[in-house]
């Protein structure tokens, strides 16, 4: 899959634009403060339905106007899309497909693939456990609506049951209620849950084969998955066994302490947990290779590699990670942004861009 072109009016930095994309690599040069990231955050919205710098999608309508405009015009093996996005300072952001609205952000997702990854992925590794469980269900989501609309039913049923832990005045009161709130959670997890294991399972193998062909082989990659349980079969009982057993803790807490909301991801290179003893060098490696796996995923899951979006990565390479990351990504449409680039006989489109404006 692949996107053809990209319209943007009153988006950020871009008055008025209109840019074409070759089917390859495709570089995206400039300064920095020039809207190179603009660009990556446009079709990133197009395709995810979100962006990955702000929560506050209004700040994407430019200075001093009233409303934004994105289209993205796609081709895929079997047809060709069209998404159009339109931000307003008054109302929520509109979708359409096809120029048909979208009532549910959740249908927007699986129109098209696509994978980012920027040096703050770095917090993939580093941060907490939420930027890992995000990365998974961002890229479930991409190929499994259910697994969208499951974490929204289990955000609702967890919500309740925390809302009862905090006002209820004594636990047997609790205890009276709380048994429905249990089970209905214990049943959504169990699916996200064996989501989650089963794309790990799936990621492991294609993130150990690209970290060691961008590293050159030296390093063993291991990925694992730290959840309540990873038995799928007695899931659902063992959870509502913990939940019982918690009770008195979180009626003091106030909040759920069991549950796919505190799962995370183990990683380790040579049996050393890189969170915490990994060189940046190393963390940097790791976070770009689980990324590139999710392009062999999507690929498995759809049929077709997903577009990949590279935001300043060769900033943080050395010249032989960037040529092996340019050789890794020919498989795929690629669009990267940088400051410069030396070709060194490899076919790209560059794009120029100064002053918000592509030339």
């Amino acid at each position: 899959m692949k996107i053809n072109r990209l319209t943007l009016k009153n988006f950020r930095t871009y008055e008025s634009q209109i840019i074409d994309f070759d089917s390859g690599l495709n570089v995206i040069v400039g300064k920095n403060a020039q809207g190179k990231t603009n660009i990556l955050e446009a079709i990133f919205f197009a395709v995810i339905g979100k962006s990955f710098r702000t929560s506050k999608e209004k700040e994407v309508i430019s200075w001093g106007k009233n409303s934004s405009y994105v289209k993205g015009e796609f081709s895929r093996s079997y047809r060709d899309t069209i998404i159009e996005l339109v931000f307003s300072d008054k109302t929520k952001k509109t979708v359409k497909v096809d120029k048909i609205p979208l009532h549910r952000i959740g249908e927007l997702l699986g129109q098209v693939n696509a994978i980012f990854f920027s040096p703050d992925e770095l917090k993939l590794i580093k941060d907490s456990p939420e930027e890992r469980r995000r990365f998974m269900n961002i890229d479930i989501s991409q190929t499994d609506k259910r697994y969208f609309y499951l974490l929204g039913r289990y955000e609702k049923v967890l919500a309740n049951r925390n809302k009862l832990l905090k006002t209820s005045q004594d636990k047997e009161t609790l205890k009276k209620t709380i048994d429905i709130w249990d089970r209905a959670l214990c049943d959504i997890a169990k699916k996200i849950a064996k989501a989650r294991i089963e794309f790990l399972k799936e990621l492991a193998p294609f993130a150990s084969l690209a970290h060691g062909y961008i590293s050159g082989g030296e390093e063993k990659l291991e990925i694992k998955y730290n959840g309540f349980s990873e038995d799928i079969e007695e899931y659902e009982s063992l959870m509502l066994k913990a939940l019982q057993k918690n009770l008195d803790k979180d009626f003091k807490l106030g909040y759920t302490s069991v549950g796919p909301h505190r799962d995370d991801i183990d990683i380790y290179i040579d049996g050393v947990e890189v969170k915490n003893f990994g060189s940046q060098g190393q963390q940097r490696t790791v976070a770009l290779s689980m990324k590139l796996a999710e392009l062999e995923i999507i690929k498995n899951r759809v049929g077709e590699y997903p577009i990949l979006l590279l935001d300043d990565v060769f900033s943080e390479l050395d010249a032989f990670r960037r040529q092996r990351l340019l050789k890794f990504t020919s498989k795929t449409q690629t669009i990267l942004t940088t400051t410069d680039f030396e070709n060194n006989n490899i076919r790209a489109k560059i794009l120029k861009i100064e002053k918000g404006r592509v030339k």
